[in-house]
């Protein structure tokens, strides 16, 4: 039986996963999460062979989520299952320690193959996510590689509109922390003030620019 924990802020679509992976053989989803620390929290339990992220969530994002998760139980396999369907978001799910990315635009069928083949070790990623990567490596669009997944956090809350305190207490961090990643994320991106960042993190789909940053 493979035990499978669900993170997405939406408990509607839990729910209609749950529905979907229960009723297959040797699926079984045992645990649900909203946000990234309740994830945390459920892996610190046990018990989870597989967990199906998704990347938008209140709070720490799922590339969070799943460094967290992988720093305390290494041998737990993480699906992404996502909106997302940028190169920057896949390349740092993938640098995080995710083995399939899946959009959610995905066919039920792919969905439950995906699950089976991280649970085996096995890396996936969906038509439409392999087709961007391979894109932006013909493209040379591979700033945001530049990165760690950890500075890609910062930056897509920082652009958000995010305070440098608000990003601290969720990503359980200092603030004298969060202030030197902006600094070192400067310098590799090489923008030199925060008008460039805010137009770079756009560009590549890390932030909407209609959105409010809520702390």
């Amino acid at each position: 039986m493979i035990r499978i924990l669900l993170l997405d802020d939406h408990a509607v679509v839990r729910t209609g996963y749950r529905r979907l992976i229960d009723a297959e053989p040797g699926l079984q989803v045992v645990a649900e999460a909203a946000t990234a620390d309740e994830a945390y929290a459920c892996v610190v339990g046990g018990g989870i062979d597989v967990a199906v992220v998704d990347l938008s969530l209140r709070g720490a994002s799922g590339i969070e989520a799943i460094r967290r998760m992988l720093a305390r139980d290494p041998g737990l396999r993480v699906l992404v299952l996502s909106m997302h369907d940028s190169p920057g978001y896949a390349t740092q799910a993938m640098r995080a320690g995710a083995l399939g990315y899946l959009t959610k635009n995905s066919e039920p069928d792919e969905m439950l193959d995906a699950i089976r083949a991280v649970a085996a070790g096995r890396r996936v990623l969906s038509a439409e996510i392999a087709q961007a990567l391979a894109g932006a490596a013909l493209d040379g669009e591979q700033l945001l590689t530049r990165l760690t997944p950890r500075e890609f956090e910062v930056l897509r809350m920082a652009a958000s509109g995010e305070p440098a305190a608000c990003i601290a207490d969720r990503m359980h961090l200092s603030q004298k922390t969060v202030l030197n990643h902006l600094s070192a994320i400067r310098q590799k991106l090489d923008a030199d003030n925060d008008f460039k960042l805010l137009r770079l993190a756009a560009r590549h789909g890390l932030v909407d620019l209609g959105a409010e940053a809520m702390c």
